[in-house]
């Protein structure tokens, strides 16, 4: 996943989908009438334009752009049995429980929290399933139509290497925490993880890259518990077993997990340290691990990833270092000086240059990062990686 030659490039996952693609994926997932015929094609015709541009801004790894899912987690929606709508659910007269509470609250910051309340964005733009019965994978042709589209896309472009995102068991239940029909959390995440495996699996098979996405485990202090006593690193320590569990037939070096503290500017002042998630961190059986390396609360940690991480030797750091969720465009040198804190560390060979989070996480008109920005960021992540390739 790696080169000894140069700074290798890529990104987390999601770019801008076009508008008229956001109706689309916004109506399947509301169940509302939709043109199935016509979201396909706009869906096939957006990854092959997003991956010419990445190709053409210089990235080497790249993704599909996530166009076809509505959400880099509620997309599993249309692919696993037992999940539904709510609406649905309630009209059945479903008795939902809720394991956990996911709270981003900054009581500090009222006006902060004022205004960020009046917004319909992230999470709450977008409908959250809900889990009303035993989960299996139901659905192969959408997975298997989003790697033909890819690898056709990528052949086209003459990208040299691509990855595909999918949800982490764990992320899944962050997301969807009510069920009907599991009494405890360890069990729903297992059986996520299983059901899953099916999605993972075919990825690898495809001879693609296969990212987790587990913003779960940075955010696993921000879940709350009936029981105030829970601890949130062992949360995120048995999201990391059942991330093991649904990879076990795949090699850790066709795998990179992802991790975020919320992909949303804010005050952040309440994110857990990125040195207390490396006990857990060092137990994954995946062997690339991209994290944020730009976010302005996290940007100094790069001493304690290069100092205290002690990851294995084998595996391949992946740091934001590209931030998603401004609209400053950061010059390249900036960018070399980000990738030389790691390289001077575990060496080119371990580093690929990467962005803090996807520029698209769902699929809602309210993008924080305008579309010609996004392209002008991935062309500086390109420039800079090969001027810090020119210093090592």
């Amino acid at each position: 996943m790696s080169s000894r030659d140069r700074i290798l490039t890529t990104h987390t996952g999601s770019l801008p989908r076009p508008d008229d693609l956001v109706v689309l994926l916004q109506a399947r997932h509301e169940g509302k009438k939709f043109d199935e015929k016509a979201l396909e094609g706009r869906a096939h015709a957006a990854v092959a334009e997003c991956v010419a541009k990445q190709v053409d801004c210089g990235i080497d790894i790249v993704s599909d752009g996530e166009m076809s899912k509505i959400s880099y987690s509620y997309y599993v929606a249309d692919r696993l049995q037992g999940l539904e709508s709510p609406e649905n659910a309630a009209a059945r007269g479903e008795q939902l429980k809720r394991f956990h509470q996911l709270t981003i609250a900054y009581p500090d910051f009222p006006d902060f929290e004022a205004d960020r309340a009046k917004k319909v964005e992230g999470p709450r733009s977008t409908m959250v399933p809900v889990c009303t019965g035993p989960l299996a994978y139901r659905d192969m042709s959408a997975i298997e139509d989003d790697i033909a589209v890819l690898k056709k896309s990528v052949a086209a472009s003459g990208a040299k290497a691509s990855f595909m995102t999918a949800a982490s068991p764990g992320v899944i239940a962050m997301f969807c925490p009510r069920t009907s029909y599991y009494s405890k959390e360890e069990d729903y995440v297992f059986a996520l993880a299983e059901a899953m495996k099916t999605e993972y699996e075919t990825i690898y098979k495809s001879g693609t890259v296969l990212q987790i996405d587990c913003p779960d485990l940075a955010l696993c202090n921000r879940m709350k518990y009936q029981n105030a006593d829970v601890d949130p690193l062992r949360i995120a320590e048995r999201n990391i077993e059942a991330v093991n569990h649904a990879i076990a037939n795949i090699p850790g070096d066709r795998v990179r997990l992802h991790l975020c503290w919320g992909n949303y500017a804010g005050p952040h002042t309440t994110d857990l340290e990125a040195a207390k998630l490396f006990s857990v961190l060092r137990k994954t059986k995946a062997r690339g691990l991209s994290f944020e390396g730009s976010n302005p609360r996290h940007e100094h940690e790069w001493e304690d990833w290069t100092k205290l991480a002690k990851m294995p030797d084998d595996m391949v750091l992946i740091p934001g270092v590209i931030d998603s969720v401004s609209t400053f465009v950061e010059h390249p040198r900036l960018v070399a000086q980000r990738i030389s804190h790691f390289v001077d560390s575990v060496g080119r060979e371990r580093v690929i240059a990467g962005t803090d989070c996807g520029f698209g996480t769902f699929a809602t008109g309210n993008k924080p990062v305008f579309e010609t920005i996004v392209w002008a960021k991935l062309r500086a992540l390109c420039e800079g990686a090969e001027i810090a390739s020119q210093l090592g």
